[in-house]
């Protein structure tokens, strides 16, 4: 019993050390690979496909500034309020959510997203959920706003085998991730919820309806803050 508790202290003093250094690590070296993309490749293996995997890590600054502004209009519009949780999203859509239906709604900021995407698989669980809250809570401890939505902006899924603001920005629009236009940069916020599904590329009636409703909303949201400026709104 002695020597169990002996491991378990040490699996967890490893768990903490080892997952603590990463956040730190990762605030500052660039995100190449996550779990995803890793995911995706076996799963494009298994359906006998060749792999494809398009991602060219950027800098935020060499990002159009219309982007962070679109995905938080979109995905989470409390991003530089929050400290990770949308506390009222959640509320709201657990309400819904009660209520029935077949779509269900999602309280995901972009934190969370993060999260998920750079450090974790894809899934459920409630085991994974909490490491995604653990996860959330590191990187909004120890990364800036600016760094959140740089590796964000880097490692989200923008397609098939597309990942990150560069490489949508070259596969569906013919250029650079600085040069998207804010209907860009809207379009491509529209199809976040499922960008299997939703094409910027090739975008439907509905994503065109999307675009136009996500660039309206744009309207009322702040530019997005440099490092070291204070970005909460009032």
């Amino acid at each position: 019993m002695i020597k169990i508790k002996k491991i378990l202290r040490w699996a967890v003093a490893l768990f903490f050390s080892s997952t603590i250094l990463s956040v730190v690590l990762l605030r500052f070296v660039p995100v190449y690979v996550t779990p995803l993309m890793v995911i995706r490749c076996f799963e494009q293996i298994g359906s006998g496909k060749s792999v494809t995997m398009h991602h060219h890590w950027v800098r935020l600054k060499d990002i159009s500034p219309h982007l962070p502004v679109a995905v938080m209009t979109s995905e989470d519009q409390r991003f530089l309020r929050h400290h990770g949780f949308d506390y009222a999203a959640i509320e709201k859509a657990a309400r819904r959510n009660l209520k029935g239906g077949k779509r269900k709604l999602g309280a995901s900021t972009i934190s969370q997203q993060t999260a998920k995407n750079v450090f974790l698989w894809q899934g459920r669980s409630w085991i994974r959920k909490g490491f995604e809250v653990y996860f959330t809570a590191l990187i909004e401890l120890m990364w800036s706003k600016q760094r959140i939505m740089e590796v964000y902006l880097n490692s989200i899924e923008m397609g098939d085998g597309i990942y990150g603001a560069d490489a949508v920005a070259e596969y569906h629009f013919g250029k650079t991730a600085a040069d998207l236009s804010r209907a860009d940069c809207a379009l491509i916020a529209a199809t976040l919820p499922n960008p299997r599904r939703f094409s910027s590329q090739y975008p439907s009636a509905y994503m065109r309806k999307r675009q136009q409703q996500i660039l309206q909303n744009m309207r009322s949201m702040p530019a997005f803050p440099k490092e070291g400026e204070d970005g909460k709104r009032k």
